[in-house]
């Protein structure tokens, strides 16, 4: 890590960075409290590990939070030139001065009913002019003679000149500005949010079974493909949309998370061929359990996929939840901590079915112990 700005700030992972900013806005939201109360936030990271997300996340919990609508301009500044932010200079009206035209990223909403997020993408791989342009954003919330509206949040975020990727030394003077934090990789964060927007049930099952391999980045690794949190969300719209055939989608899953991982990845999923058919577990007709542990990965990350598609039927999500309490303990602890996770406040429904009720007096304890 860089010791200049790196080694002493924070380091949270996605989850805990969403639920404690989008807390926060929230509450000076709803106190009606300038949002300028908050310091503009700096999210730093290697290349991948979700940064971009964790803004995306932060704008839905503020969303969700306050019933107002959250309008994102994302800004890259590493495409930006320092007199892109301030403007076009022209003549006014009578020739005698200079005004700025504003840029296109001032123009926002100003009603109470928005609340807008400028997200200065990248601002660590933006040349130190462009960066000491944002100055003035950042702290006065305003370049020249243009200023955000009120009620307007800005963040920003950047990789690591550690990282080896495009990336310059943040000056003092900005980087006092901000409030930093670090984005940590978490499989535990990763995987609720995974669960929640539907990424595939291989990917995972997957990375449930093999966790170190959500992200695998070595600024000395050479490596043009890798995988990240990103990487595996591209390997899942695949799946997702064009085949969760494997072998004929290898070359595509190779060219995002490597070749080594693919052929793991590829190889693990031959255990699919072993799980008993969802649709007879869900229908109460309770088949074979497969013994192998690769096997039961598989198969509890196949029972959220379709449970995310039938969370309404509590009957058969019962039925599942009946099937489950014949798996080992860890991973009927799994499937339901997971369960809990398909959509918010989805344990209030698991609540009302009585098998659910039941696991939770017998092996409920389970769940504390889980990452």
């Amino acid at each position: 890590m860089n010791d200049t700005y790196i080694s002493n700030i924070p380091s949270m992972t996605v989850d805990a960075i969403v639920e404690s900013l989008g807390h926060a806005y929230a509450t000076l939201l709803q106190k009606r409290l300038p949002l300028r109360t908050m310091p503009s936030v700096m999210l730093w990271g290697p290349p991948g590990i979700g940064k971009s997300q964790a803004v995306r996340q932060i704008a839905s919990k503020i969303q969700e939070s306050t019933g107002k609508e959250v309008h994102i301009t994302d800004v890259r500044l590493l495409l930006f030139n320092p007199i892109d932010l301030r403007g076009i200079p022209t003549s006014n009206a009578d020739k005698t001065l200079a005004v700025w035209l504003k840029p296109q990223i001032f123009q926002m909403d100003d009603s109470d009913r928005v609340v807008n997020l400028l997200f200065l993408d990248e601002i660590s791989a933006a040349p130190p002019s462009v960066q000491a342009a944002a100055f003035q954003i950042t702290l006065d919330r305003r370049i020249g003679e243009h200023v955000l509206p009120e009620n307007c949040i800005v963040m920003a975020a950047g990789n690591r000149i550690t990282d080896r990727s495009v990336a310059f030394k943040m000056p003092k003077a900005l980087a006092n500005r901000l409030m930093h934090i670090e984005v940590e990789a978490s499989f535990s964060s990763w995987k609720k949010w995974a669960v929640s927007t539907g990424i595939h049930s291989k990917v995972i099952g997957f990375l449930s079974f093999r966790p170190s391999y959500l992200m695998v980045f070595h600024p000395e690794n050479e490596d043009t493909a890798f995988p990240t949190p990103r990487s595996w969300e591209m390997v899942s719209r695949i799946l997702n949309t064009v085949s969760d055939d494997i072998d004929p989608m290898y070359s595509f899953i190779a060219g995002l998370i490597g070749i080594g991982t693919s052929v793991e990845f590829r190889t693990w999923t031959r255990v699919y061929a072993e799980l008993p058919p969802l649709e007879d577990i869900f229908q109460g007709k309770m088949p074979p359990l497969p013994r192998n542990t690769d096997a039961l990965y598989a198969l509890t990350a196949s029972m959220v996929s379709y449970a995310r598609d039938h969370k309404e039927d509590l009957t058969q999500i019962a039925n599942s939840i009946r099937y489950a309490d014949r798996m080992p303990p860890d991973f009927s602890t799994l499937l339901l901590r997971d369960y809990m996770y398909l959509e918010p406040d989805y344990k209030t429904k698991l609540l009302g079915i009585p098998d659910f009720q039941r696991w939770l007096q017998e092996k409920g304890r389970l769940l504390h112990g889980m990452v």
